[in-house]
């Protein structure tokens, strides 16, 4: 419903997905109230919300130890300069939208000066690292949760949590053929193909590209008519992985697609991947995964220590079960993949995809609607 209040919403996004969910939130929410003022951190999509990016978004998508700290201090600046900015202003409600290294920190100095926090896309407190749920208790008033079992940890933890869908469900069609996205990215119609998605950086396609590239060679041994694609994020990553190619598997029937990830995944019959979000974008698009994961020495040995949750991909943690194979670490080995891959190509394969279908209507709910309804109650009237 529309109104004619004036609201002061703060809001932080630290990098595109960041930028995505906000700019459809912001979108409802400027329907219910066309006068309000948007201001924090965002990039292109929010901007042409009507947000007022105080600081740059690039300069908070920062990921791995030593790329943080060498940006360390023109990161807390940024911090520093945004907090005292709302705490003057006094916006009537802040969301940080995921990023919670950076958010939750603002967000604990905001609710402490009384000002409401709602914080979108839940850190992965139930898989690892619980003792986090303290002090995001101690920040947040308000979580919201794109998977259901998120918001069952908050409800255990007394933290009020609201399950908005993901919107990622609300945009994905619930049926994509594949000789349509074939027909789009040029692809043989008739033919068997494997898609091989080894990981969008630099060190996940080093240490996933020769694992997957020697699975898809002993595919083929095994299948004569089978086809690869891998799509790529860019143009320095489409490199590395063809120069892994030309070394370890050049005889391989592989196409490189520049770009056109969901696409290139709706025009396959069968996915080898590495595991994050790409995998629910699979389980969206309704094709059969392999998923695999390897990480360095150094980082496996910690996360072991730490991770509670009982799978990690996520398509099995929605469905609380074993529902697609999964491989880390010393499991990732060629003959578990290829024996695991055979299975995806075969019939029995269309069982795990009715379970998708069902998995998907679960999880599409609107979200930018039900995100902006949770934002509207914190708003005085």
């Amino acid at each position: 419903m529309m109104t004619h209040q004036k609201p002061l919403i703060a809001v932080i996004a630290g990098e595109h997905s960041g930028d995505l969910l906000g700019a459809g939130m912001l979108r409802e929410l400027r329907v219910r109230y066309p006068q309000a003022e948007f201001i924090g951190v965002g990039g292109p999509l929010m901007q042409a919300q009507g947000l007022t990016s105080l600081v740059p978004m690039e300069d908070l998508a920062v990921m791995g130890i030593a790329e943080v700290f060498g940006s360390l201090f023109k990161l807390l600046g940024h911090r520093r300069k945004l907090v005292n900015t709302f705490l003057q202003r006094r916006p009537d409600v802040f969301i940080g939208i995921d990023a919670p290294d950076f958010n939750l920190p603002i967000a604990k100095r905001l609710k402490a000066a009384g000002i409401p926090t709602v914080h979108y896309v839940s850190p992965s407190v139930w898989a690892w690292r619980q003792g986090r749920i303290h002090g995001i208790k101690q920040s947040v008033d308000h979580v919201l949760c794109l998977l259901p079992f998120e918001k069952e940890f908050y409800d255990q933890h007394q933290l009020a949590a609201t399950f908005v869908g993901h919107p990622l469900a609300d945009s994905i069609p619930m049926h994509w053929a594949k000789a349509s996205a074939r027909e789009q990215l040029g692809l043989d119609a008739e033919a068997t193909w494997v898609g091989v998605l080894p990981g969008s950086r630099k060190g996940e396609i080093a240490r996933m590209a020769p694992l997957f590239l020697a699975v898809a060679e002993r595919l083929l041994q095994q299948n004569q008519q089978l086809k690869f694609v891998t799509p790529m994020i860019s143009e320095s990553r489409a490199t590395q992985f063809r120069l892994l190619q030309q070394q370890l598997a050049p005889q391989l029937p592989l196409t490189i697609i520049d770009g056109h990830s969901r696409e290139t995944m709706a025009a396959c019959d069968a996915l080898m991947l590495t595991s994050g979000t790409v995998t629910l974008e699979a389980m969206l698009i309704k094709r059969p995964m392999v998923v695999a994961y390897k990480f360095n020495w150094l980082s496996f040995h910690m996360i072991k220590r730490l991770f509670k949750a009982p799978f990690f991909s996520l398509p099995n943690l929605l469905a609380g079960e074993a529902l697609v194979p999964e491989f880390a670490q010393n499991e990732a080995t060629v003959d578990n993949l290829v024996t695991a891959m055979q299975a995806q190509l075969g019939p029995q394969a269309e069982q795990t995809v009715q379970r998708f279908t069902q998995l998907h209507a679960q999880i599409q709910r609107n979200a930018d609607v039900l995100s902006a309804d949770v934002v509207q109650s914190y708003i005085t009237p």
